[in-house]
């Protein structure tokens, strides 16, 4: 006589059961997954991103009164308020930290230029360039004179990016110079020429800061004198544009 088989209902609802408690795990799992994950993961995004720009911002000064070769990762840390460690960490070498710091710098100075546009007023498009970058040259002094001096020494470090990203660039904005010089729209000028008495003109308040202030027999700049400084210099540079 054959055995009895085992009742099968039982045995498939506590299947059904342990399957449903499993997909609600899984639902509430993947609710509080996402949420958990960026919490957590913008939270390390952010220390990284303050503790990089706080290593700059300390190897600029560093670099600017040192130069590359004087200037040690110790001596950054210390700046920075962190532990030598961190600089290996985020950057790997002095060369890197002080790659970094020049390709910072021209992204910095190479955005005021987006407001020079073909379809752009002259007046304010150049007057607002001008006055940007005035605000560079007062607000990051460190920066301008670590990349005045890795010019002065033959942009070992530069080069490539000078002629592969500034030249490019300056190309393209010396051309809409030149149309607005031919649809006379303001006075003719050399294009090149007037991008480089502009970055003289406004990066010397930050790389001669201690002669200017020698002169003026001042200690720094204040915000009035700043202020003086950019007006002489948009006012000078827009006449001999024909743009007063």
């Amino acid at each position: 006589m054959a055995a009895a088989r085992p009742d099968p209902q039982p045995r498939r609802a506590a299947t059904r059961s342990r399957a449903k408690r499993a997909d609600a795990v899984a639902t509430l799992r993947g609710a509080a997954g996402p949420r958990s994950a960026e919490k957590g993961g913008a939270q390390p995004w952010r220390k990284r991103v303050a503790h990089e720009t706080t290593i700059v911002q300390a190897a600029e000064r560093v670099f600017a009164g040192a130069g590359f070769g004087g200037a040690t990762m110790a001596e950054i840390a210390k700046a920075a308020g962190l532990p030598k460690p961190n600089l290996h960490y985020y950057f790997g070498s002095k060369q890197a930290l002080y790659r970094a710091v020049l390709e910072r710098t021209l992204r910095e100075w190479l955005e005021p230029a987006d407001c020079i546009v073909a379809t752009a007023e002259p007046r304010e498009a150049l007057e607002r360039y001008i006055r940007e970058k005035m605000r560079l040259s007062f607000a990051r002094p460190y920066a301008s004179r670590v990349w005045a001096n890795e010019l002065l020494h033959g942009a070992p470090e530069l080069r490539t990016t000078l002629v592969r990203t500034l030249r490019p660039l300056m190309r393209r904005k010396v051309a809409v110079i030149d149309q607005w010089i031919a649809e006379g729209r303001m006075a003719p000028v050399d294009s090149s020429h007037l991008f480089f008495t502009i970055w003289a003109a406004t990066q010397t308040y930050a790389d001669f800061e201690v002669q200017i202030c020698a002169v003026l027999g001042c200690a720094s700049l204040d915000r009035a004198a700043q202020a003086r400084a950019t007006q002489h210099v948009v006012s000078l540079i827009l006449r001999g544009c024909g743009l007063s």
